[in-house]
């Protein structure tokens, strides 16, 4: 039985994936094979890939090579996965961009790239706000993405997009405290409006609606740039309270409604202050 066990599992990992990359990022042991916590690591790998590689075939159909920015990559788990099971295996420049502020995070990530001899995958020592500006990424990008990136991150990384026109956005927001900071601050003066601000009053209430109402004024700010807007959740990640998954593709859709409605948004809960933060086309 112990000879057929491992067999069995390899076979939840898909051909040609690179065992070497799959033990450094914990989702195999070290003697290469799965256990209970590995195996959940693969299938919540799997998961989000399935929601990216279609964007990644649409991409890659119409231009032909992509290039792919990962904002707050960290350890950049995701870009390197990415290259693995789909990257790897194409000609041309398609590339995938890491940004990450932490410097030995970066150097870390330049050294297993170049081990495992990942050509088509750069990292740089930028915040987001600096990667907008930076002659090291191209003028325009395809596909932006910003997993667990915190707080007004982001939002930092929907301004990286909407600048380098990019064509697709998958954001898993994360630590919204901000918003929540604004309705605090004001609630005084909003309990007075409108019975609405209940939902709000209490502290807990109000980090909760807080982070939900950041999330549904960057679907907002996203559809009056013209994207077409989906938002589901990430099954199979119950380590993480943030789980929810936005994607945006720029389908050149109308902008007046959505425009219209995030100011209205804005101005009923007493956030006009952050209209510069949400801004329209």
């Amino acid at each position: 039985m112990s000879d057929v066990k491992p067999v069995a599992q390899m076979h939840e990992i898909r051909p040609g994936q690179s065992i070497e990359l799959l033990k450094e990022l914990h989702i195999l042991t070290r003697d290469g094979k799965l256990n209970q916590d590995s195996r959940r690591k693969l299938k919540q790998v799997y998961h989000l890939y399935q929601f990216i590689e279609p964007l990644l075939q649409q991409v890659l159909q119409q231009r032909g090579e992509i290039r792919l920015v990962d904002h707050g990559a960290g350890k950049s788990y995701l870009g390197f996965i990415l290259y693995d099971l789909f990257f790897k295996s194409l000609a041309g420049a398609s590339h995938i961009y890491g940004i990450e502020t932490r410097d030995e995070l970066v150097q870390k990530s330049e050294a297993l790239a170049a081990r495992l001899d990942f050509p088509g995958m750069s990292f740089l020592n930028l915040s987001v706000a600096e990667a907008t500006l930076s002659d090291r990424l191209p003028a325009e990008v395809d596909i932006v993405t910003a997993l667990h990136a915190c707080n007004t991150a982001t939002d930092d990384a929907i301004r990286f997009a909407l600048k380098k026109n990019a064509r697709f956005m998958v954001l898993v927001p994360c630590c919204q405290a901000e918003v929540a900071s604004v309705l605090k601050r004001n609630k005084g003066k909003a309990l007075a409006k409108s019975a609405l601000t209940e939902i709000w009053r209490h502290p807990l209430h109000t980090r909760e609606f807080g982070s939900q109402v950041t999330n549904v004024l960057r679907c907002l700010q996203l559809e009056a740039h013209g994207y077409q807007v989906n938002v589901t959740e990430l099954v199979g990640w119950e380590h993480s309270m943030k789980n929810e998954l936005i994607i945006a593709t720029y389908q050149d859709l109308p902008r007046k409604r959505p425009s219209e409605r995030l100011q209205e948004v804005l101005a009923t809960l007493g956030l006009e202050e952050m209209a510069e933060r949400f801004f329209t086309a």
